[in-house]
C-alpha cells in the first residue's frame, strides 16, 4: 500500500468519524425548524400562539359631539362719541364711567354764533311771510301781477329754509345718548377747541353681551339660530350660557370659516368687550349610539374595519363611521350592541387567530370637542 492510498483512507475515515458525531445534531434541527417556523406565524391557524390583546364591548349610550372654538366677547352696542362740527367743547354732562340714559345730553359745542344767525333768519321769515301775505291781498284784487306775487311766495320759501338749516346746524353742537349705556374714558377737557369728527368719549350698552366666533366651514350645516352655547372666559371660573342669534351667510373665502354671533345675559357686567372667550358648541347630541375607541377603527383603501372576537377567535368586520371625537368613533353601520372589538394587538392578528384578552375596556360616555381637520 502507497502512501497515497493511505492518506486517502485516513481522510475518509475522518469523515465518517465528524458525520457520526455531527449526525444527531443535523437530525435535531430538522426536527426543531418546523416547530420554530409555526412558533413564528408562519403556519397560521388554530395552533398560533394566542395573542394578549385587550377588548371593549360595544354598547348603546348617549352621546355629544362638541366643538370647542374661541371668540370675543362684544357689546350689545357700541358708539363713539363725535362731535359732528368744530368749535369750543363747552360743556360735559357725564362722568367717565357713568350709565346714562337714553336722550340725555352729553355735551355740546358753543353755538352764539349760530343762535345769532338764526335770530336774524326768523326776523327775516316774519318780514317775508308779512310781505307774501300783502301781495296775495294785490294778487286777488289784480293789483300786482302772478310774476311779482311769486318772487314773494319764493322768498317766503327761502327764509323758512335758512331757519331750518341753521336749526340743524345748532341741533349738530348738542350730542344726545343714543341708547342706554356706560361713558367710558374721555379723550377732550370741557373749554377746549375740537375739531369735526374728534372722539370725545365712547358709550357702551353692555347688557346683554354679544359673542362672537368663527366655525369652520365643513360645520355650516350643523350650526342654526337657536343653538346654545357655553363658554368661559379669562380670569373667571363662572361658565356662562348663550344662544345664538346671526350666523353670517357666506363662509368667508380667506379662512373657510363661517362667523356666527351668540347673546348672552349680562345683568352684573361681568363680561366686557373685548374678553377671550373659549366656547363649547354642541354639534349633534344622541341619546343612543355605538362608540368604540379610536385605536379599534382601521381605515382602509375603501372605508374601515375593526377586528372582532367571535367564538374564541378574531373576525374582521367592515364598519361605516359617523361622528369621531379624539378618543372615540361612533359605528353608524357593521357592528350591533354586545359586540366584542380589539382595542390593541391589532397589528399582531389576522381573522381565525386566537388571542387571549387581558383587559375589557369600559366605553364611557365623554364629551369631547370635534377633530378640527
Amino acid at each position: 500500500m502507497n502512501k497515497l492510498t493511505k492518506r486517502i483512507i485516513i481522510i475518509v475515515v475522518l469523515l465518517l468519524v465528524v458525520l457520526a458525531i455531527a449526525w444527531p445534531k443535523i437530525r435535531q434541527m430538522n426536527e426543531e425548524a418546523p416547530k420554530q417556523q409555526a412558533a413564528s406565524g408562519g403556519g397560521g391557524g388554530a395552533n398560533d400562539r394566542p395573542v394578549p390583546v385587550e377588548v371593549a364591548v360595544v354598547e348603546p349610550q348617549a352621546f355629544s359631539n362638541n366643538l370647542r372654538v374661541t371668540g370675543s366677547v362684544l357689546p350689545n352696542e357700541m358708539l363713539e362719541l363725535k362731535s359732528e362740527v368744530s368749535g369750543l367743547l363747552e360743556t360735559i354732562n357725564f362722568e367717565e364711567g357713568q350709565d346714562v340714559q337714553k336722550g340725555q345730553l352729553l355735551f355740546s359745542i358753543r353755538n352764539t354764533d349760530l343762535q345769532a344767525q338764526l335770530q336774524k333768519a326768523r326776523a327775516r321769515q316774519q318780514l317775508v311771510t308779512e310781505s307774501e301775505s300783502r301781495y296775495r291781498q294785490l294778487l286777488e284784487r289784480e293789483a300786482v301781477s302772478q310774476e311779482e306775487y311769486d318772487v314773494a311766495t319764493n322768498d317766503l320759501r327761502s327764509a323758512e329754509a335758512d331757519i331750518r338749516l341753521l336749526e340743524a346746524q345748532i341741533a349738530k353742537t348738542r350730542m344726545y345718548a343714543p341708547f342706554n349705556g356706560t361713558v367710558g374714558l374721555r379723550f377732550a377737557s370741557a373749554g377746549s377747541y375740537v375739531a369735526a369728527g374728534t372722539s370725545i368719549a365712547s358709550l357702551y350698552d353692555l347688557e346683554p353681551a354679544k359673542i362672537e366666533f368663527s366655525v369652520p366651514g365643513k360645520y355650516s350645516s350643523s350650526v342654526k339660530k337657536g343653538d346654545r352655547i357655553s363658554f368661559n372666559t379669562d380670569g373667571s371660573d363662572e361658565t356662562y350660557t348663550g344662544e345664538i342669534y346671526a350666523i353670517e351667510p357666506q363662509v368667508d373665502p380667506a379662512t373657510r370659516t363661517l362667523k356666527i354671533r351668540a347673546v348672552s345675559p349680562n345683568k352684573d357686567h361681568s363680561l366686557l368687550p373685548g374678553q377671550f372667550a373659549r366656547i363649547q358648541l354642541t354639534l349633534q347630541a344622541l341619546d343612543e349610539a355605538l362608540l368604540v375607541p379610536t385605536q379599534a377603527v382601521v381605515p382602509e383603501l375603501n372605508g374601515h374595519k375593526v377586528f372582532v372576537l367571535r367564538q374564541g377567535k378574531v373576525a374582521e368586520q367592515k364598519v361605516q363611521i359617523g361622528m369621531r371625537t379624539e378618543t372615540q368613533v361612533q359605528i353608524m353601520e357593521g357592528l350591533q350592541a354586545g359586540d366584542t372589538v380589539l382595542t390593541t394587538g391589532i397589528l399582531q392578528v389576522r381573522p381565525g387567530s386566537q388571542v387571549q384578552v387581558t383587559n375589557v375596556q369600559q366605553i364611557v360616555r365623554r364629551e369631547e370637542s370635534a377633530q378640527i381637520q
